[in-house]
């Protein structure tokens, strides 16, 4: 088939690089916007912190002049065609692409502060590897999920070492004794029984726990405790206070120690509401609205460009650097500005459409909510909304929220009543808190309750909503 050239005329929207990069300011929260703000000072020297001038460049008047006076320069006069940057280098990004940078942890990790324990006994240098490949071969939790067999096999070919299976698992339980208890387990039941065995001290209650742990862990896992007391012949009391000594071990030892390591993130809210004899009042956290100023020294700069010569290529160039850095600081200058008027503005139509709740605080009154709500009040598209609500908190009279927690679907009650879905999760909830833990309500009771209270939900809904809120099903909720 020949090719064909033809001229084709079509009509489609693109956003500017500037209306990408407003997006992308309109989603990050407060404390990444920080940065980004020092960022840009950093990149722009034109860009500086402070309060506006008076009589300055931001004046519209002035500035149309400056870019009155400034020519249209040909890019082509200043590439040097005999040694373009192409033929030396490529780049396949696009400008538009957001930068991932991982970061890179100072801390130690799980198997470091492991391998740091090994050097304090006395082991030769086989036996050194081989627990070297065993601790690496542990997952986050500590567990080995690595067959003997399979580790004899990388031994063998990574290392040159030829081991046999009971030398490993001679090894396996040296690891076993290092802290924190119960790593190195294989599951859970024996990651269980290393942390009750270093808990023996004569005592019958832990000693019961570990009985229990040995010989009926299938029925302690489905909680069937009324099996587990008749098999052992002990009291309802005596099985508690062993229940409750195997509850105090930790089933991840390995995330125990990632989680004294982990830094925990503040939380800065954007927005605070106060009520004040009946009405709401908003406040927008003053870091979203930082004060920003173009440099007067690079308006001074443009001003005596514009105005001298420009016959030498470097003054073109010059002038051409100056005009790009006082436009890009002005245009950062306004997009943080259009940042907080649209924050405001949709936080205004959330305030106003939950009224109820942020006067009394109870979850009852929450309004069923969508992002298309919110878009037909303050007139934006969905995607815009959805930015703001993202990664953002507020700061109310009765706790920091974020925004997503006042987003819910409707549900319909007998009377064609809409009703949020949070509504219905609160009472889902103090339902479970209150029921006889001995005789945990069902998925097709707690069906039944609702139903009582005039709300048209299935057994499968329930399921789910139990499901949202990190709520076992009741057979695991069951206690003595």
């Amino acid at each position: 088939m020949a090719l064909k050239q033809y001229l084709a005329q079509k009509l489609e929207q693109r956003l500017s690089p500037q209306q990408i990069q407003l997006m992308k300011l309109l989603q990050v929260p407060t404390m990444e916007l920080d940065q980004r703000i020092k960022q840009e000072i950093e990149e722009n020297p034109a860009l500086e912190e402070g309060e506006e001038y008076d009589e300055d460049y931001e004046n519209e008047d002035d500035y149309d002049d400056y870019e009155e006076e400034v020519p249209e320069f040909d890019i082509s006069e200043y590439i040097d065609e005999d040694g373009s940057d192409y033929k030396t280098k490529a780049n396949n990004t696009s400008k538009d692409d957001e930068e991932r940078v991982i970061p890179l942890s100072g801390e130690q990790s799980f198997q470091e502060k492991l391998i740091e324990q090994l050097h304090l006994l006395y082991l030769t240098d086989e036996q050194f590897q081989i627990a070297e490949m065993i601790i690496g071969n542990l997952d986050e939790s500590g567990y080995l999920k690595r067959e003997i067999d399979a580790l004899v096999d990388d031994l063998a070919f990574a290392l040159n070492l030829n081991v046999t299976e009971p030398e490993v698992e001679e090894i396996l339980e040296v690891i076993q004794e290092l802290d924190p208890a119960g790593v190195g387990a294989r599951d859970l039941q024996e990651c269980l029984l290393i942390q009750i065995n270093r808990k023996q001290d004569g005592d019958i209650t832990r000693f019961t726990a570990k009985v229990i742990l040995e010989k009926y862990f299938e029925e302690f896992t489905k909680k069937h405790y009324e099996r587990i007391a008749s098999k052992l012949e002990i009291e309802d009391e005596d099985l508690k206070d062993a229940i409750e000594e195997i509850l105090k071990l930790n089933p991840k030892p390995g995330g125990s120690m990632k989680e004294s390591a982990k830094n925990h993130q503040q939380i800065i809210p954007d927005f605070m509401i106060t009520e004040f004899e009946g009405q709401l009042e908003l406040n927008i956290n003053g870091r979203n609205a930082p004060d920003l100023k173009v440099s007067r020294t690079y308006e001074q700069m443009l001003r005596t460009y514009a105005e001298g010569a420009k016959t030498s290529k470097s003054d073109k160039e010059a002038l051409l650097f100056v005009k790009q850095k006082l436009d890009g600081a002005k245009w950062f200058i306004d997009a943080i500005k259009q940042r907080q008027n649209t924050l405001l503005h949709t936080m205004e139509a959330i305030m106003t459409y939950q009224k109820a709740y942020f006067l009394t605080g109870d979850e009852t009154q929450l309004k069923p909510m969508i992002l298309k709500d919110i878009a037909e009040i303050v007139n934006m598209d969905i995607s815009t909304v959805s930015r703001v609500a993202n990664s953002k908190y507020v700061q109310t009279g009765y706790g920091i929220f974020p925004l997503k927690y006042f987003f819910s679907e409707s549900l319909s009650t007998d009377s064609g009543e809409e009703v949020s879905t949070r509504e219905v999760k609160k009472i889902l909830s103090e339902a479970i808190e209150g029921e006889e833990k001995r005789k945990p309500l069902t998925d097709e009771k707690l069906m039944a309750l609702l139903q009582e209270k005039g709300y048209n939900i299935a057994r499968r809904t329930v399921a789910k909503y139990r499901e949202q809120l990190n709520i076992p099903v009741a057979r695991l909720r069951k206690e003595l």
